[in-house]
């Protein structure tokens, strides 16, 4: 096993050491959760947790089944407890882009409907800022070529993806994905804002402010990156601009 598997790995056993007998658990989708989906199962063949899984695509779905995970559909299951999920690239603010296994939509679907989202990937996909790895948009098949059109006008270089028979891939919920090729995302929240707004638009895979954890892999081991060390940083570094309003008043 190369290194970037073995650090998959590691942070896919981390992971699974969060899930809890009782819980809904969240089934990420891709190469990270594949690891994740073979230590939960064997947790649950040994330990006999009693836990039901919600998928993110129907690959997931098949997977989990075969390993003995019970699955239910997102609008009969309880509240989600913990959602586990891959991440294609993770930024230093625990924002990231997902969709590269074109399963986005239904993961942003189960994240929000989640009380704790963790992310797990290695160590090479965490960057400051996103933009490297490709930002999916899943748009509706009919008028595609239009956004593409108006995507281009905007600068955002478009590509349609296309599978090894040339063809568009269709996701999960009869969709065509269209690649932005970026580099850098300087301000991910106004993209974010824009992409909402077109129409024929169905989602993208800008995730922001959803996950609470991100579990990153390495040769040495695992780290952990938590929103609520993002938050106390900010809290610190509010406070310290209010001692210097203070400060500053009190010299004039």
């Amino acid at each position: 096993m190369d290194n970037i598997l073995m650090a998959k790995k590691k942070a896919a056993i981390a992971a699974s050491k969060l899930v809890k007998d009782g819980m809904t658990v969240g089934l990420g989708t891709g190469s990270t959760i594949a690891f994740f989906l073979d230590a939960l199962a064997e947790r649950v063949q040994h330990e006999k947790l009693n836990i039901i899984g919600v998928t993110t695509s129907f690959k997931t779905a098949d997977r989990a089944k075969e390993l003995g995970i019970q699955i239910q559909d997102i609008d009969s299951a309880p509240m989600i407890d913990l959602t586990i999920d891959g991440a294609d690239e993770v930024d230093t603010e625990l924002n990231g882009i997902k969709g590269g296994g074109a399963a986005f939509l239904m993961e942003k679907i189960v994240a929000k409907n989640s009380k704790r989202v963790v992310w797990i990937v290695d160590s090479l996909k965490v960057h400051d800022k996103l933009g490297q790895f490709p930002l999916p948009v899943e748009v509706v098949p009919f008028g595609s070529g239009k956004l593409i059109t108006e995507f281009e006008q905007h600068h955002l270089y478009p590509k349609l993806r296309t599978g090894a028979d040339g063809q568009p891939v269709v996701t999960d919920m009869g969709h065509y994905i269209v690649d932005l090729d970026l580099q850098v995302i300087d301000q991910p929240y106004e993209l974010s804002r824009y992409l909402d707004g077109r129409i024929g638009v169905v989602e993208h895979g800008l995730f922001l402010d959803i996950a609470d954890e991100v579990i990153v892999g390495s040769q040495q081991g695992v780290s952990y990156l938590r929103r609520t060390d993002l938050q106390k940083k900010c809290n610190n570094g509010l406070k310290r601009l209010h001692f210097l309003s203070i400060s500053g008043i009190m010299n004039l």
